[in-house]
């Protein structure tokens, strides 16, 4: 199944944490497939906060949903992320955006992760990577959903070590 994941920070080495998180996802069978560029955001909610940097990676999975989020919350927790509060600084943040075209809602996941349609910092790296997958809910492509973005600040930023991975 293919599972694109949001990856997200803005405390400390964010590169790195999302290279051990991939790491550790690896280990499991979680298999990287393809990764955007790393792009540098506005903070999204509450915004008297550093820049985000953030990036959209495709896996291959057979774990089901409810598995993959523990893998990254477990991810999340050994890579040091300290929970604050609702859109405050984060360590590493690994959320599951899209399960194949899998539409799936309980109180602990919503799938397709929900709000992501007004977000640059997912919606530009996943156009990166896969412009023409359909959303399943508003059964429209990643590109047009892009074009309709009003607010698209975020920019690719580079980081060698990123290049490597």
């Amino acid at each position: 199944m293919e599972l694109y994941a949001g990856f997200g920070g803005n405390v400390g080495d964010v590169v790195d944490r999302f290279a051990k998180a991939i790491d550790f996802l690896e280990d499991f069978g979680i298999k990287m497939v393809k990764k955007s560029n790393l792009y540098r955001s506005k903070p999204y909610g509450f915004e008297n906060q550093n820049d985000f940097v953030n990036c959209v990676i495709l896996f291959e999975t057979d774990f089901v949903p409810e598995i993959i989020l523990g893998l990254f919350k477990r991810a999340e927790r050994i890579l040091g992320r300290t929970e604050r509060f609702k859109w405050g600084p984060r360590e590493i943040d690994i959320d599951i955006l899209f399960y194949d075209s899998l539409i799936y809602k309980k109180p602990e996941l919503t799938i397709p992760h929900k709000d992501l349609q007004n977000r640059d910092f997912v919606l530009r790296p996943m156009f990166e990577i896969a412009p023409d997958f359909v959303h399943p809910v508003f059964k429209r492509t990643i590109r047009d959903l892009y074009s309709d973005l009003k607010d698209d600040s975020c920019e690719i930023i580079f980081d060698e070590r990123w290049q490597q991975i």
